[in-house]
């Protein structure tokens, strides 16, 4: 997620037999363009979020700033249909050791908390264009600069999350397994003496889906390594990959009372309602959000809204996203960086962009990664030139 790995623009090529590689290179240019919507929106949000800020605030203005840049692009029916476009992921400002997706309501008892300083603060949120979806999400801490900054374990932790990240970009090949990058953000992290946040998972995207079959697990427990299903990456496929790290001892989450508002339709369950309001909802959810996830915030009445999910989700019709009552032990902290990566022919291509708050002098550690594996994985551009190609081609072939 360094400036030289930005987002790779792949122009457009008409063949006879479509290859999934070949797909995913026409469709990129609209996963690019929600990802600079995404790029645009997350740094209005950065600079919005310094001591003071109300969390909710933040959430609402992210919301609307989505809307408004995806409103901006692909107005041009394509034989008399209009793009379908908004909101991949609503916005959501998870605070210290908040797991993720904390976006209050109104009447919400939390909605009036607001950001203090030092907060390790998960800014997460993400766009899509006829379904194609860039989310993304980065850590800041607020009031630290290069003259003000973070020591540590909320330094250890961002650390540990952010070279994680650009660990498991560089193992997320194709032929290379999911286990790969459970194993590899397990070690990066423990060179800070940190977690990765028990059983959090990346999954494969397609086009209106960002769950799919094809799934990573980090830190998993052992009934989870029985019985998680291994997958093999391969080209034309586009992962999520979200990578959360707790500086707690186990990275074990517990859950304290609150309210889910971030839910998303479980595509692969059929049920036909049978409650009056249960259906209007429903209808108002598939005219807003489609099959991406969605904030109660976004429906006309959260009252009659909350009603109406009961009998969705008691369905399994909808999935309730990681309850924002999800939290690691006090005094520890959870950093988040999740990027949008596809398998193209030519390699990896990163198509969310690098985040923009870090960068390593705003960070002061007394741990260094010492693992020489991961450092020489490292050290490897996310993209292997031609040249390279050329000679490990002529190496294998002398062997």
């Amino acid at each position: 997620m360094s400036d030289t790995e930005a987002p790779v623009a792949v122009e457009s090529k008409e063949t006879k037999e479509i290859t999934p590689g070949a797909a995913l290179e026409t469709d990129l240019t609209k996963y690019k363009v929600a990802a600079d919507i995404v790029r645009d929106v997350t740094k209005k949000i950065i600079s919005l979020a310094v001591e003071g800020a109300k969390i909710i605030d933040l959430c609402v203005e992210g919301d609307k700033l989505i809307e408004a840049g995806t409103a901006a692009v692909y107005n041009k029916a394509v034989k008399g249909v209009k793009v379908p476009k908004g909101i991949a992921f609503p916005t959501s400002i998870s605070v210290n050791n908040a797991v993720a997706h904390f976006s209050p309501l109104e009447s919400d008892p939390l909605s009036s908390q607001v950001l203090a300083k030092e907060d390790v603060v998960k800014i997460q949120l993400g766009a899509h264009i006829d379904g194609f979806a860039a989310i993304s999400a980065e850590t800041i801490v607020v009031g630290a600069d290069s003259s003000n900054p973070v020591t540590g374990r909320r330094a250890d932790v961002i650390k540990a999350a952010y070279t994680a990240a650009e660990a498991a970009m560089r193992t997320v090949k194709v032929g290379n397994k999911n286990w790969a990058v459970t194993d590899i953000v397990q070690r990066t992290a423990a060179a800070w003496d940190t977690k990765p946040v028990e059983g959090m998972l990346s999954c494969q995207q397609t086009q209106n889906v960002i769950d799919g079959k094809k799934r990573i697990i980090l830190n998993p427990s052992e009934a989870q390594k029985r019985d998680f299903e291994a997958a093999t990456f391969a080209e034309g496929e586009v992962y999520g990959i979200d990578i959360l790290v707790s500086s707690g001892e186990d990275g074990k989450a517990r859950i304290e009372e609150s309210r889910t508002t971030i839910f998303q339709r479980d595509s692969t369950v059929t049920y036909q309602l049978k409650m009056k309001n249960s259906r209007a909802v429903f209808s108002e959810v598939q005219k807003k959000a489609g099959a991406f996830p969605f904030n109660i915030r976004t429906l006309e009445d959260e009252k009659r809204a909350r009603m109406g999910l009961q009998e969705a989700t008691s369905q399994l019709l909808y999935n309730m996203l990681i309850s924002p009552d999800s939290y690691t032990p006090a005094n520890t902290f959870v950093a988040g960086f999740h990027f949008t990566i596809g398998l193209l022919p030519g390699g990896p291509a990163l198509i969310t962009h690098p985040p923009l708050w870090y960068k390593p002098e705003l960070l002061k550690t007394s741990k260094e990664l010492e693992d020489e594996e991961i450092k020489g994985l490292l050290a490897r551009n996310l993209r292997e030139s031609k040249k390279s190609k050329k000679k490990s081609k002529g190496a294998a072939a002398a062997e």
